[in-house]
């Protein structure tokens, strides 16, 4: 794929529609998911009527982004072999400690990032979603978390790699992006890369430090898929904190 001088002809391999299709059917199924009921909304029935949908929006988003990454699968396959080493474990790990000591001190808060990003709508999550308080049985909510655990773990990391490193990083370095090889980082496409997702993220601290941290990985490996598997390490160990956590708050990670 970045050998040509030019795009594929093949849509399914072509690079704009293999590093962009999954990740923007995922955002745009974001849109369609519902806030949770506050006191202040102006019909609370409605609002909570809405919010006990998100398990149906939640299933219909990752059944249509995993639909989107079988159609580029042609494309993923000329990035074989899948491999990744030692670093995007250790990365993977220390990430999830960084994420959760850096949303525990709530810096964002206290410097009014927060506030200054939600006026905006950036940074904002809307689910905050608790199966096993929204939802009416023990076996409802398990299903859920697996699928949630699935989307956490495994779609999203492919999909964000997919994007933030194998287009954005690489699009801001050349017009032809596509030619740009895997793990080369300038100033700007560093920058791009971290500052894209905090702006996503109301842990923006974290984000920035974790993001951060993923540009040296992809740098240092010259490798993809080891951001792909540190990002699903991280991602798997943040769902496994937040369901063993005692604190209901930890849910707004999810």
């Amino acid at each position: 794929m970045t050998d040509a001088a030019s795009p594929p002809t093949s849509l399914r391999t072509n690079p704009w529609v293999v590093f962009l299709l999954p990740f923007a059917v995922y955002m745009l199924m974001n849109m369609l998911e519902p806030s949770p009921p506050t006191i202040d909304a102006e019909n609370v029935a409605a609002a909570e009527q809405a919010y006990a949908r998100y398990p149906l929006i939640y299933a219909g988003k990752i059944a249509l982004t995993v639909a989107a990454i079988v159609f580029v699968l042609p494309g993923y396959r000329q990035l074989l072999p899948f491999r990744f080493g030692i670093f995007a474990v250790i990365v993977g790990v220390l990430g999830v400690v960084l994420w959760i000591g850096l949303w525990k001190l709530n810096l964002e808060a206290t410097l009014g990032v927060r506030e200054w990003g939600a006026s905006l709508g950036l940074g904002v999550r809307r689910s905050a979603f608790n199966p096993f308080d929204e939802l009416p049985s023990l076996g409802q909510a398990w299903a859920f978390m697996a699928l949630r655990l699935l989307g956490l773990a495994l779609v999203v990391p492919l999909i964000e790699e997919m994007f933030y490193r194998g287009f954005i990083m690489r699009f801001v370095i050349e017009r032809e992006w596509w030619n740009v090889p895997f793990g080369k980082v300038t100033p700007m496409a560093a920058g791009a890369a971290i500052l894209l997702p905090v702006v996503t993220h109301p842990e923006m601290l974290a984000a920035a430090a974790w993001f951060g941290l993923m540009v040296w990985l992809y740098h240092h490996t010259k490798n993809v898929w080891d951001c792909v598997v540190a990002h699903a390490i991280t991602n798997g160990l943040l769902g496994a904190y937040v369901l063993t956590s005692s604190d209901p708050v930890a849910w707004q990670l999810l």
